[in-house]
């Protein structure tokens, strides 16, 4: 379908989520916050420690810039007066959120409501510091797969999503059809694809390998969809997908420079005209809306054969309970909590954020609001947690993995060499 021309929300938007609200911290971090040990002495009475009135509760989040912070902002405030409590909100920026939750960890000062990104939950919950919603009677019933599992640790889930996300392919539908190329769906298309569509100052393809979560974030699709799993990152399929990004940019079908580029950098690409097609989420969507000329669609991520389920990563922040010692404010917190992810919410903060909402059963009234989130709405019912198989152990992973991207990437290892080293560094 073409993309339809939509104005974009006043100021800037947040970073991608495979950047933001940080990455996931190392367990080295925790112990040396004290935390790797469970938390139950520091939080008795830490309700007073907070030093808020009783009919306020704490909240803390990441959400720092506009239009995001508005837009969770009125939702809160919603939920919150649905309740009858007033919010005390907090937010700061992506890269300080974990040592900020490390802190006040360890002082006993925890809010009464918490953002994380999704990533970081089971480490947080495995230090006690979370109260598990079963106990608080937080309905947790309909929501994708992926998000339970990214908000389960131990049995139990800490924690929801009311909206999520994920990344696919865009493409330039007039520079495809002036080609004669169709969208690829295997990777022997995209190569062919690519390749067909470079040329006189265009790149057929850009993507983000960058030395950092956000790499590993772009990574997934292809790396998952082959096979591969991080229980053996160095698999012949895990081998054969990193293959596939370096023989684009080896062929000059993508740039050298993807090692050096953040998820917005490629979108800045794609829409200067100088990318065919690209990987990328639908954050990016506002701030192409305006720009003269560019007509879009979105497919998936291609797969290696035809008939292969293309994986997708989940992303998006989830929301938690605190285990402050409070019993008052920690239900009135699941109170909120259950208003904030009612199904209104969920639509309403959907459409104004571009993203999906977490319930799998409101797909088709969120498609009604947002018909041009089609192709991420069916990636998100399949789409995979990064914590669902290692949990807290996933930021080790990650690192090794966007590693192997960058000595790949820059010729300095064959793919298997790579993958070979990332896993000896596990």
């Amino acid at each position: 379908m073409t993309m339809p021309q939509m104005s974009s929300p006043a100021g800037p938007r947040r970073a991608a989520p495979g950047r933001e609200p940080g990455p996931p911290i190392s367990r080295r971090a925790f112990t040396a916050a004290g935390l790797a040990a469970p938390l139950a002495g520091l939080l008795a009475g830490c309700g007073r420690g907070a030093d808020a009135a009783p009919g306020v509760l704490r909240v803390l989040d990441s959400y720092g810039n506009e239009p995001d912070s508005t837009f969770i902002g009125d939702a809160l405030t919603k939920a919150a007066d649905a309740v009858g409590v007033e919010l005390e909100r907090v937010s700061v920026d992506g890269s300080a959120l974990i040592q900020k939750v490390l802190q006040q960890g360890s002082s006993g000062t925890l809010p009464d409501i918490l953002m994380l990104d999704n990533p970081n939950l089971q480490q947080i919950a495995a230090t006690t510091a979370l109260r598990p919603f079963g106990e608080l009677g937080i309905p947790t019933d309909g929501y994708a797969e992926g998000i339970l599992d990214a908000c389960t640790y131990d049995g139990q889930i800490y924690g929801l999503a009311p909206t999520v996300n994920t990344i696919a392919l865009f493409y330039d539908v007039r520079a495809l059809d002036e080609a004669g190329v169709e969208p690829p769906t295997t990777w022997e298309e995209l190569r062919e694809a690519a390749a067909a569509l470079t040329g006189d100052g265009r790149h057929g393809i850009a993507f983000c390998a960058s030395a950092d979560y956000e790499g590993t974030w772009q990574f997934l699709p292809f790396f998952w969809s082959s096979g591969a799993d991080e229980t053996a990152i160095d698999s012949r399929p895990a081998a054969e997908a990193l293959g596939l990004l370096q023989d684009l940019v080896a062929d000059g079908s993508a740039s050298p420079s993807v090692v050096n580029w953040g998820q917005v950098e490629v979108k800045d690409q794609f829409v200067a005209g100088r990318a065919a097609m690209m990987v990328n989420g639908p954050w990016q969507i506002p701030g192409m809306a305006d720009v003269e000329g560019l007509e879009y669609d979105v497919v998936e991520i291609p797969v290696p054969a035809a008939g292969a389920t293309s994986v997708a990563p989940l992303g998006g922040e989830v929301w938690t309970v605190p285990a402050t010692g409070d019993s008052t404010k920690e239900s009135l917190a699941a109170e909120v909590l259950t208003a904030f992810f009612s199904d209104e919410s969920q639509l309403a903060m959907g459409a104004e954020r571009y993203t999906v909402p977490g319930r799998t059963a409101l797909a088709e009234q969120y498609l009604r609001r947002r018909p041009e989130m089609e192709t991420f709405t069916e990636l998100v019912g399949d789409a995979r947690a990064r914590t669902a198989q290692l949990g807290a152990d996933w930021p080790d992973a990650a690192t090794a993995l966007y590693t192997a991207v960058q000595l790949a990437l820059t010729r300095q290892a064959s793919p298997a060499e790579a993958l070979a080293r990332a896993e000896e560094q596990l």
